[in-house]
């Protein structure tokens, strides 16, 4: 490839991936006057089965912005609490209607829709930049700093040159894995299968939350479907489809509040998807010129949808506290670091209870009553007010800064 083929860019500061913490940030630096491009190596945001949650912490962020009215005039269900059942018993496992926010419940939304407005609003200052189908294959070094990516789109290849990269392209993140960071892997037992099912008057009236007999099976209300979540062992897929659609069916059938003919709409395994479920963070969130945030620094389990949430409390967290160095053009190191250790505590307090929920309890004790979490948190008043304080607001909530500078 010769050089005069790639079209050169310069920005301030280069982010990889337009998921929710990569358009956040864009945002609040285009806000406070950084130029700042987004890579983004989809075409759309059209995608099924991501996280589709707006919690109540990322809600008074956009209150905070003068956004949440009209991000909540776009179509979206709301969830003040969320339940399961419990042999047989329905129990709320999670109470916000007492959180300290102006908006206390979960919004359901498509993400796409989430992503399209936040693109929108940013889009609307000039520092801001987004090109989409550009697919970032590597970082640019000058003595030792990262100092920019190259990329693939439609048009031909990019060199990006800027102060800062930013990756906030998820769990298999290309920047973390350029940049040579490492992690380390908590694992996790279970996996996810993602499935629609169409709704029908006499559906329940809630939310997230349903789970069967054997504790594996969830529904949220999309509007015009469920999504459905089916929980099996890590890496069982693969024997469940060789046992047949049909059986896996029954399987549904068996812990689902529908009659059996309504999984008739499923008619291949297309339309069954794997979220292969990853716990993992890295050892070092930074080097020189590069950061890495959200799930590209921190794979998150889908237990509690805060994945998304914590991806946006990391990207206001950024761009608190790499503005003024960016503005004084005095970036380093430190700076960076500042990121990992003011996100750290709530990345490692959200995973160990993710780790503890999903780790398998016997069933029964001596006594033979359940060993549930669950089950306790049905017979109490306070611990769904302090769930709901968990997922809703996570261990340590974010306020943009530099709004008006």
């Amino acid at each position: 490839m010769s050089q005069s083929s790639i079209t050169p860019y310069a920005t301030t500061c280069c982010i990889v991936g337009g998921g929710p913490a990569g358009l956040m940030l864009g945002y609040l630096l285009a806000r406070a006057g950084i130029d700042v491009m987004v890579l983004e190596k989809h075409a759309d945001f059209l995608r099924d089965f991501r996280g589709d949650t707006i919690h109540p912490s990322t809600l008074e962020i956009m209150h905070q912005l003068d956004l949440l009215e009209e991000l909540l005039a776009l179509p979206h269900q709301r969830a003040e609490t969320l339940h399961a059942e419990i042999a047989g018993r329905d129990i709320t496992l999670a109470d916000f209607t007492h959180l300290p926010t102006r908006c206390k419940f979960i919004a359901f939304m498509p993400q796409w829709e989430f992503l399209n407005f936040l693109a929108e609003k940013a889009a609307a200052f000039p520092e801001f930049t987004l090109i989409k189908s550009a697919q970032v294959h590597q970082l640019l070094y000058d003595r030792g700093q990262v100092c920019g990516v190259l990329a693939e789109t439609p048009e031909g290849p990019v060199r990006v040159r800027c102060q800062l990269v930013i990756g906030t392209d998820g769990r298999n993140s290309v920047v973390r894995e350029q940049a040579a960071l490492s992690s380390r892997c908590f694992g996790s037992p279970r996996d996810v299968l993602w499935m629609k099912i169409a709704k029908k008057p006499g559906d329940p009236a809630w939310s997230m939350g349903h789970t069967g007999p054997k504790q594996n099976f969830i529904m949220i209300d999309r509007g015009e479907y469920w999504q459905c979540g089916y929980s099996i062992d890590k890496g069982r897929f693969e024997a469940i489809q060789q046992d047949g659609l049909e059986k896996f069916l029954l399987q549904i059938a068996a812990v689902a509040p529908f009659q059996d003919h309504r999984l008739q709409e499923i008619l291949s395994w297309d339309q069954v998807k794997l979220l292969s479920i990853r716990i993992d963070r890295l050892d070092q969130w930074a080097k020189p010129g590069v950061l890495c945030i959200g799930d590209a620094a921190h794979a998150m389990s889908p237990i509690g949808g805060v994945g998304v949430n914590l991806a946006i409390q990391d990207a206001v967290a950024t761009a608190n506290l790499v503005i003024p160095p960016l503005r004084s053009q005095c970036l380093q190191l430190k700076h960076l670091l500042r990121v990992q250790r003011r996100r750290s505590f709530p990345t490692k307090a959200t995973q160990f209870l993710q780790i503890k929920m999903s780790q398998r309890r016997p069933k029964k004790r001596r006594g033979g009553g359940r060993s549930s979490l669950m089950a306790r948190v049905g017979n109490s008043r306070w611990l769904p007010r302090l769930f709901g304080r968990i997922i809703g607001l996570g261990f340590r909530r974010e306020t943009p800064k530099h709004l008006a500078d």
